[in-house]
């Protein structure tokens, strides 16, 4: 009985208050007919450089009137990406491939680079690399992967994420999964996306992806791992979307990135924690934005990034009060903890070399610092 009445749930989400809605997918930024044919030419050059892609749900968040909108400019290119600063793997990431598709920098866990395709492209991305053609980390067939899982015990958590797991086919993801539960040690398995915000109508109208996650969370524990960046994201049918995947079994967490001009406000930040608390969305990280080739113009320096992160805590319960600011760095990531007139605080969270995780360590404050090594020449005074 039980049964049948959560399938109910399920499915009275998707066919009693929405209708299905076929979201149009746009890859050349000549096609968003919003802008002008000025801001076409301008936009171009960048997306011969870095992959654009957006669609007709995303696109109709943004008051295109205002040319600073943050839901823009998540979305569409700047010139300033073309500035050369940082570079495309910052964090290194590649040097912990054992092989292709898979991602084995902290003991326990491993990412398992299933898809190289996003229902759009965030401009600040951090795996720009991913989305080029000569790039070779992300495998379609994850049966190398799956043996690779499957000969390390200590590992106890997989990522699925790439590249957005959930714009592949319910049966592809489910296939991955069904593998993945057949293996002892692997106790949670995570779904890395940010579809409920690009897009939930991919969720929604699928009552076969809520069967799906229903089924295998029987077995491990699934999370997804959404990705929201402004409160303007969370619109009812993106609230559905979320709701939908609770009501799946889904244990749902947020991570996002500080980002210039886009959530680089106390009132905006504390907003959105808020609003994901209010539907049972934990915030699980915040980052700061990596030092990527092409984000100069998304980057907030961490005293700052930090400083906002802090304030926007202040108004809400301690449910919207969980995440925690981290530099997603080469060695792992580094919390910072907290800053004094003279000095910022950072803590190991959780580095590949575990046995220094816990250590605290504090830095002459650099207001100019990006990253954790623009602290490479600061005294270190613990």
């Amino acid at each position: 009985m039980n049964d049948i009445l959560e399938k109910n749930q399920l499915t009275q989400l998707v066919t009693l208050k929405f209708i299905l809605m076929k979201v149009k997918y746009i890859s050349k930024i000549s096609k968003v007919q919003e802008l002008t044919n000025k801001e076409v030419e301008l936009y171009e050059p960048v997306t011969k450089k870095f992959m654009f892609r957006t669609n007709s749900y995303y696109n109709d968040l943004i008051d295109w009137s205002d040319p600073n909108d943050p839901i823009r400019r998540l979305i569409i290119p700047q010139t300033e990406e073309l500035l050369n600063w940082g570079q495309l793997d910052a964090s290194e990431e590649a040097s912990y491939q054992p092989i292709p598709g898979i991602e084995h920098k902290y003991s326990s866990t491993v990412l398992l680079l299933c898809n190289d395709v996003c229902a759009a492209y965030c401009r600040f991305c951090f795996r720009k690399r991913l989305f080029q053609d000569d790039n070779d980390e992300v495998v379609k067939d994850v049966s190398s992967g799956i043996a690779y899982i499957k000969e390390h015990p200590e590992v106890n958590n997989v990522l699925l994420t790439g590249g957005d797991p959930l714009v592949m086919s319910t049966a592809r993801i489910e296939k991955i999964i069904k593998q993945l539960c057949e293996i002892e040690h692997v106790k949670n398995i995570r779904i890395g996306t940010k579809l409920p915000a690009f897009n939930p109508h991919r969720i929604l109208d699928d009552p076969s992806l809520g069967e799906m996650i229903k089924t295998y969370s029987k077995v491990k524990q699934i999370y997804g791992m959404v990705h929201f960046d402004h409160p303007t994201e969370l619109t009812d049918l993106t609230v559905s979307s979320l709701k939908f995947l609770q009501a799946a079994g889904a244990t749902v967490v947020n991570q996002t990135p500080i980002i210039a001009g886009v959530n680089d406000s106390p009132e905006v930040m504390n907003e959105l924690f808020n609003k994901l608390s209010f539907i049972g969305i934990i915030t699980y990280y915040v980052f700061a934005c990596r030092p990527t080739e092409g984000n100069k113009t998304y980057a907030v320096p961490v005293e700052q990034a930090y400083e906002i992160f802090n304030e926007a805590k202040n108004n809400g319960s301690g449910l919207a009060k969980t995440a925690r600011f981290i530099l997603s760095h080469k060695i792992g990531k580094i919390e910072v903890l907290g800053l004094t007139e003279k000095l910022i605080l950072f803590k190991c969270h959780n580095l590949a070399n575990n046995g220094q995780n816990g250590k605290i360590m504090a830095f002459k404050r650099n207001p100019k610092a990006y990253w954790f090594d623009d602290y490479e020449n600061f005294e270190v005074v613990i």
